[in-house]
This record gives C-alpha cells, structure tokens and sequence, in this order.
C-alpha cells in the first residue's frame, strides 16, 4: 500500500475481481445462480433484492437491469427491489422494527418458486437474515451475495456468493461485477431461440 488512497482503492478493487476472476468455482457459482433465475423467470415467478446502504441501491440497479433491460431489446422481466417504497420501508420498520423490513414484504409479495437475492457485505444484518429465513419456509429460492466474513449465511441458502474480500467497497464491486454478469447470462438464455 501506497499514501494515495485513490491508487490504493484501484489496486484492491482490481485484486479482488482478479482473485474472483481466477476462481472457477464462483464463476460456475454465478453459472448456477443464472441458471436459476433465468429457470424462475421462464416459469413465470420474479426476483425480488433486498440489501442495506449500497447494497440498497445495487439491489435496485440490479432490479432495473431486469426490469428494463441489460443490453438486448426484450420483453421485461419480473423483478422488484423491495428497498425502494418509503412507505412500506417506514410503516413495517415502525410498526414491527426494522429487522423486518424486509421480511413482511416477503411475505407478502414473495411466492413459491419465486428468487430472493440478498445483498450484504457482512452477512449479519438482521433484516436480511429474517427475509432469508422466511423466504426459505416459503418455498423461495435463496441467493446470497457477501464477503469473506458472511459465510454463515450459507445454511439460509440456496446459493452463496462469496466475494474474496473483506473490504467492503471491494465486496460490492465484485458483487455488481457478478450480478452484471448474470444478467447477461439471464437475457442471453431467455432471448436465445
């Protein structure tokens, strides 16, 4: 390391996809997710994200990105970032406490066969540990993304993305990068005829 923490910022974030790029493991990981969601679409069921602070907003990125579309003209896909409505996010953190923000939206728009994606870099924020848990008693399938420090969130999922960092702007780059790539993989395989 450097005094200049911008070159510092460039050297680690480069490292860190480096180090996920090499990793044939989390590639055929990311495969995998994509599988699944693409399946989950074709089957009529939609993504939901949920994340905190950054992850947040990479959740609605990554909502947009289906939605909308990533680079192919298409139809839209069923996906929704349920970090965006104030209201549901303020009445439900209010009335019941803000580790179940997520989890009554869950409940009440998540169905069977449906994917959750949950963004956190630390894999301990309790509003995404009980949206998990509840997505899994609801028949939902589970997509973790976290850093080296969430690997307990592996028993609330189906699938476990597990950035090779443990600093957090590293983390959600190499998340963005992943996700990114999945969406390519999804529009790819639900354009292909």
């Amino acid at each position: 390391m450097t005094n200049d923490p911008i070159g510092n910022h460039f050297k680690a974030s480069v490292d860190g996809l480096t180090a996920a790029a090499a990793d044939s493991a989390l590639l055929a990981l990311a495969r995998d997710i994509a599988a699944m969601i693409a399946d989950a679409l074709r089957n009529d069921h939609k993504v939901l994200l949920i994340g905190n602070g950054g992850s947040a907003a990479d959740a609605q990125h990554i909502a947009a990105e289906l939605v909308g579309r990533y680079k192919k003209e298409r139809r839209g896909y069923a996906a929704l970032a349920l970090t965006t409505d104030t209201s549901a996010l303020t009445a439900i953190g209010n009335d019941y406490g803000i580790e179940k923000i997520f989890a009554r939206q869950v409940e009440g728009l998540g169905r069977r066969g449906d994917v959750l994606i949950a963004l956190t870099t630390s894999g301990r924020s309790s509003n995404i540990i009980a949206a998990l848990e509840l997505a899994r008693e609801a028949g939902l399938k589970t997509v973790g993304f976290t850093g080296l420090k969430g690997v307990s969130l592996n028993a609330l999922c189906d699938h476990l993305f597990i950035a090779p960092s443990s600093d957090t702007p590293v983390i959600q780059q190499i998340h963005m990068t992943a996700l990114h790539a999945i969406c390519d993989h999804v529009e790819r395989a639900l354009t292909a005829s």
